[in-house]
Order: C-alpha cells, then structure tokens, then sequence
C-alpha cells in the first residue's frame, strides 16, 4: 500500500490551497497538477527562490501563478494598507496578455480581492497611471514598460515587492531587455522572492539568474519530447506533391479531419501557396510568417486560439539555417532572411488544443518532426500527426521512425493511414486545377498584401501617414496584378463526387447555411418582390389540375 501511496500523483487540494483557489483550478477542468507543478508549486509557497525549466505548454505559468495568488491572499490576511506585492515580467505584450488571462481565470472566486493590471500596452503613460495609483496586488508587463512606468514615479515597488516573476527569461535578454531588467532591479527591495521560468538554461538566462536570484532552486523536469503512444497518434501517407493538395483537400471538405489543426510545410512561400489553394475552397486559414516581427505572429496565434480559425499553416525552415555540425550548407542563399530559432512557432505563446498535425511537407531532420509533433497532445490531451510523404521523402520517414523507436521495444511508430487514393479521384480534378492557379507571382503578391496591410495598421506608422498622406494612398490602391481567382462553385462538394461510404459524414452540395444566408439576402428579397407585384409571374392557374382530378 506505501508504495501505491507514494506513486500516487498529488492533487491541487492536497497542496493547502485556498478553497477560492481550488474553486478557479476546478471551474477550469484542471483534474490534477502537471509534474512542473506538482514539483514547482510547494517550493514557491515555501519561500525559496526557483528557476523553472519546462517546455512550452508544460503548465508553467499556472506553476507560478497559483502560489502567487496563494501568497498574496495569505498576505491580505494581515496586511494593513493596499500595496503592489506581486511584478511579473515578460518579454512581449501576447505573453502579459496571456498571463493575465490565466490570473483571471485563477483569481475568478476572489477578483475583489487579488486584482491585477497590464501595462504592457503601447499607450500613454498617464492613460494606465491611474491603474497603479489604486496599486493593485499584481502588475504585468514588458522590461521596459515596467521601467518606463518606474522612471516617472508611477510605479514604486522599493517598500512593497515581494514577489518577482520573469516568464521565458531565455526570451528577455534575446528581445534587448537586458539594460532595461538592470535598471529594473535598481527600483526593487534588497529582498523579495524571485522566480524564473524558461524553456532552455541558455547563457541568457544564467546571466539573469546570477542577477536575479539567490540561492534559487533549480527545476528541471527530464520530460519526454513527445508524448506517449497512447496519447499521440503518427500516421502516415505515401502520396507525390499533386496526390499531397489533392488528398489534404478531400480529408478537410468531407471532414475526416476535425478539430484545430496545424499545417507544416518547409517554406513560407509553401505556407501562401496552401493557404490561396484552400481559399479556393472556401476552407479558411491563417499563416504563421516567420519573416514577420514576433508580435505579428503572436497575433496569428492568438487568432487561433481564440477559434477565428481553424486551420493554421506554418513553416519550418530551421533546418535550412542551422544545419548540423559538419554538414554544410547547400544553398547559403536561403539563410539570408531572418527569422526567429523557432521558425513557425511563437515562442511562449502557446497552441491551445490543437487536435492534429499534418505536415504536407515532411520535416526535414528528427528534431524538427519532434518540434511540429510537440505541438498537439498537450497535457492529458490527445493528439495525432499525419505525414505525407513522397519518394523522395522516404528516407527521412525512416530515419526519423528509427529515431522514436528507439526504448519502444522495436515497435512501429508509424501507422499506415487507410485513405483510398481511387475513391477520391474526382477530388483530383478539382485539386489539380486549383493548385496550378496559385503561381510563384500570385504567392509574391499574397505576401506583399500582407506586409502593406501591416504597414498600415502599424500604430508607430500612423503619424507619418498623417503627415505624408499620399504615401498612404499609393498603399491602398496598389493593388496585386496577379490573384488568384475564387470561383464560388469549389466552396461546395457536388454528391456525386462524394464516396458513397462518405456520404454520411460530408455536408455535400449547398449548405443550409448558404442558402438561408441567400434568402435573407436583399437581392433574393427584392426578385420576390418583383415576382409578387408582376399579376403574370404571381397569378396561379389550377384549372388543369382540376380536370385531372375528375
């Protein structure tokens, strides 16, 4: 029975948890604590300053915040006036956005009391100083936010701090925070409790925590890369680059596919060119652009999360960049853009249930199918991964499922998937023509779209477009020469192209939908009216039916 006992995991209400604490935890459907928890969340009640290490998606941010809350709530028990007890720092705005809105998911039984405000937000310093003259319990934001607000004597933490927080503090140094955090500790008390989490224990990172922490703890969880076979699913499909677009729009419009899912291809140029094709199809996506800035990105994700789309397509090219020790490059031309380490992902900013992956591109090295599977199957969830992949493909499907064999007891980790290509082949009509119309100068186009809407929604830019306000007009009337056309007749799947096994699962012909969207429409309102006012096309004549009736 003891040992039962002791490999038992723990829950949230066997770590002295206040009740409106575990009220949040259960209105959240969180059944038991992650392992960074488990561990993490005792350690910070006890006092001790800690260094986290976990992968994104790991349950990080609630291993700090839930003995923050706990602590603050301990502290109102005794505390004499309303003072800002808790600073948490992060290196982008998505990331403070993100982390209050899992403050205000944990704080959701005790809003009065704990209350929080972000600063991160590009406005005038005056618009949020009346938020921290009420000084609340918790204040999130950037480094050099936070240091703004401290220079003009907003924000006063040397009396009052006694929690520091810094969230993917591997990011902080990287995003040039690093004079700014300086400035930032000059403003703290000499003692308070400090906690920094991470992805990776990179050079950044034990700077910060020579700079931070004292005698800090160490956490860092040996976890799997992937997640178990029981949990996260690999299939495969053999198919070439036609069979690819063809098959990948046949698994969306009859639905096989369901749930978020991630796209991954290895070039952006790939991620516009999935994305125009599927517009085709009245099948919606958005792209995760690794040559556009972080906050751009983070805005796809978030977009994402939030379900404005389902569909995400992504590219991977840190292979291409960072090629192995002792491999050379093949192509050096393809490093001269920038992008982030992370290629197709932001860092921090977490996919939120994403049921599937589907790489139309098979990745080119082991680590980075790990990073694209890494993505779904996330704490207790399931998850699957589809991989297309072509001849030519063949051998890196092999090297990578030696890879993942390895401690599985010579087990297959790919399973065939059954999909009959013959079922579909009217499917490849429609693909083939619809995959050609997206040429190189239609993705070109596609692209430059995008930046120019980005310029013009760019806040920094609006003052020079005031100023310069022809500028801005040549944007919005530059328009792309080469688009690619959307014929209305593909967003619907005609029956009979349908397998008869299938039938049963797609939506085929006309949604209801869209033909109650017609109908409500004024053009078919105005055509009844003409219909009703014209006695020719409104008169009923039933004298024939009669006859037929006698």
């Amino acid at each position: 029975m003891s040992d039962e006992e002791e490999t038992k995991p723990c829950n949230f209400h066997e770590m002295e948890l206040d009740d409106r604490i575990l009220k949040a935890i259960a209105k959240l459907g969180w059944q038991n604590p992650t392992a960074i928890q488990e561990k993490c969340i005792p350690l910070l009640l006890e006092g001790k300053d800690v260094l986290v290490r976990a992968r994104t998606g790991s349950g990080k941010t609630a291993a700090f915040l839930i003995p923050v809350i706990q602590k603050l709530l301990n502290i109102k028990q005794t505390a004499a006036e309303q003072e800002i007890k808790a600073l948490i720092l992060a290196p982008s705005k998505e990331l403070c956005r993100q982390i209050c809105g899992v403050i205000k998911d944990l704080t959701i039984k005790c809003s009065r009391e704990i209350r929080h405000v972000d600063i991160s937000q590009q406005v005038d310093l005056n618009v949020q100083k009346p938020l921290l003259v009420e000084k609340p319990d918790i204040v999130v934001g950037t480094p050099g936010r936070a240091l703004q607000h401290l220079n003009a004597g907003n924000l006063t933490l040397k009396k009052s701090l006694d929690l520091l927080v810094i969230d993917e503090a591997d990011l902080v140094f990287s995003f040039g925070y690093e004079e700014e955090m300086k400035k930032v500790i000059e403003h703290l008390p000499k003692i308070y409790q400090a906690i920094l989490a991470s992805a990776t224990l990179s050079e950044d990172v034990k700077n910060l925590k020579s700079l931070v922490l004292h005698n800090p703890v160490i956490l860092k969880l040996e976890e799997p890369e992937l997640a178990p076979a029981s949990q996260l699913t690999h299939y495969h499909l053999n198919a070439e680059e036609m069979d690819k677009a063809a098959i990948l729009y046949a698994l969306l419009k009859l639905h096989l596919i369901r749930g978020k899912t991630i796209i991954f291809v290895n070039s952006v140029d790939k991620c516009y060119k999935i994305k125009l094709y599927l517009e085709q199809f009245a099948i919606r996506t958005c792209v995760l652009n690794s040559e556009l800035p972080a906050t751009i990105r983070c805005h796809a994700v978030n977009q994402f999360n939030q379900g404005i789309y389902d569909i995400i397509v992504a590219s991977d090219e840190k292979s291409l960049e960072e090629p192995s020790a002792g491999g050379s490059r093949e192509n050096p031309k393809k490093s001269k853009r920038r992008k982030d380490k992370e290629s197709g992902v932001s860092r921090g900013i977490d996919f939120q249930f994403v049921a599937n992956i589907i790489n139309f591109d098979f990745p080119l090295d082991v680590q980075s199918y790990i990073h694209r599977a890494g993505r779904t199957a996330r704490g207790n969830n399931q998850g699957s991964v589809l991989s297309f992949v072509s001849m030519k493909e063949a051998p890196l499907k092999e090297k990578v499922e030696e890879e993942l064999r390895q401690g599985e007891h010579d087990l297959a980790v790919f399973k065939t998937y059954q999909f009959k290509l013959e079922e579909v082949e009217s499917f490849r009509y429609r693909a083939k023509d619809a995959w050609r119309a997206v040429t190189k100068i239609a993705v070109r186009e596609a692209r430059l779209k995008e930046i120019k809407q980005e310029i013009m929604n760019c806040q920094k830019l609006k003052s020079y477009f005031e100023d310069n306000p022809r500028d801005l007009e040549v944007l919005r009337h530059d328009k792309a020469l080469h688009t690619v056309r959307i014929q209305q007749h593909l967003a619907d799947v005609p029956e009979y192209i349908v397998p008869p096994t299938l039938k049963s699962l797609a939506n085929v012909g006309k949604s209801k939908k869209r033909k109650r969207e017609y109908q409500n429409s004024d053009s078919s309102n105005s055509k009844y009216q003409m219909k009703k006012s014209n006695p020719l096309l409104s008169m009923q004549f039933e004298g024939f039916s009669k006859k037929k009736k006698k």
